[in-house]
């Protein structure tokens, strides 16, 4: 029995290049032209269908060329653009500017109709600055606030991984914005009050009181020096530190109503309480309250003091500062240890 052929197969062919295609403009090009456009067309070396490899991708923290490192200068940058393109922070400012020179204003012309105002020449902006410091706390609140009840804090520390350096970012800008305005509307105040009240006779019987020896130059109204810096650069400093111990403590709770909350009642609670020591027995906590009470501060920048004497506002605030950078740094302890 014989066996059956076995059926031949054809031979198979190696597998061949796929035939380089040209634009249609160089497929009548000499051969060296040719060759240089193969070049320039040719695709990626490698095995028959693998893909190419993929580039390779700068470890985290290493340069990448045209780029930089980044630096403190970019946090900045990037809460300057934050803070000036919130539509908040322009009404807040503004509604600081106008209650601290409008009052301001209202109280000077209502005592420029008076023989003597009893008062230091520059104290009317006082009154204005007490409600308009409400509004530089209440945007220090929101400047950090509004970024943790929008879950925008999340993409700000994805930037920018390093927290301290957000958390310095925010209080440096908000710090030299909330200082610059408010430091504009007292110097404006100051000014208009001066040229309304200054030149008022001061009664003999006056000369001597604490609060206006250094009010009175040959019996008349007068600012020295250390009024006018204390009553501009002293109160902006003041209100703008108020400000940024209200973003420390935005920081802490980051509850824009509870943050808020606390810091007004950290400045109107103190007088509110002493006001009902009325007792022999409360008068050394009464008296502590009010000396050490943020607006009893504000106030003797002004040489008007709540309790009298010569107090100047100074030594309250390098207190207030102490505090603030205190708050600073729970709220970067927080910050660092806690997720957001």
């Amino acid at each position: 029995m014989s066996t059956p052929p076995t059926p031949q197969m054809p031979p198979q062919m190696p597998p061949q290049p796929a035939q380089q295609q040209y634009p249609p403009h160089q497929q009548h090009l000499p051969p060296q032209q040719q060759y240089a456009a193969q070049q320039q067309y040719a695709p990626p070396q490698g095995h028959p269908g693998q893909p190419p490899a993929p580039s390779a991708q700068p470890a985290p923290g290493t340069a990448v060329p045209g780029a930089g490192r980044s630096h403190f200068g970019h946090a900045l940058l990037s809460e300057w653009t934050k803070i000036r393109t919130v539509r908040s922070t322009m009404w807040t400012l503004v509604l600081m500017f106008v209650l601290t020179v409008g009052i301001g204003l209202l109280v000077a012309a209502a005592l420029s109709g008076e023989d003597y105002t009893g008062m230091p020449l520059l104290s009317s902006g006082l009154f204005g600055l007490m409600l308009g410091q409400l509004c530089i706390i209440t945007l220090g609140v929101l400047v950090i606030t509004s970024e943790y009840g929008t879950g925008m804090i999340r993409t700000t520390l994805t930037a920018c991984p390093h927290r301290g350096r957000v958390l310095l970012a925010k209080a440096v800008v908000f710090f030299l914005l909330s200082f610059t305005m408010t430091l504009a509307a007292t110097a404006l105040t100051a000014l208009f009050t001066s040229s309304l009240l200054s030149g008022q006779t001061v009664p003999p019987e006056d000369w001597d009181d604490p609060v206006m020896k250094d009010s009175v130059e040959n019996g008349e109204l007068v600012a020295s020096s250390g009024h006018w810096l204390g009553a501009t650069v002293g109160a902006a400093l003041y209100v703008a530190l108020l400000g940024l111990l209200g973003l420390a403590v935005g920081a802490l709770l980051r509850h824009s109503a509870g943050a808020i909350t606390t810091m007004v009642g950290l400045v109107l609670l103190p007088l509110v309480l002493a006001l009902f020591m009325m007792v022999d027995s409360l008068s050394g906590l009464r008296d502590a309250l009010i000396e050490y009470s943020p607006l009893n501060g504000l106030a003797s920048l002004y040489r008007l003091p709540f309790q009298g004497g010569t107090d100047t506002g100074w030594p309250l605030l390098g207190l207030l500062a102490a505090v603030t950078v205190a708050a600073l740094v729970a709220a970067y302890a927080k910050l660092t240890a806690t997720d957001v």
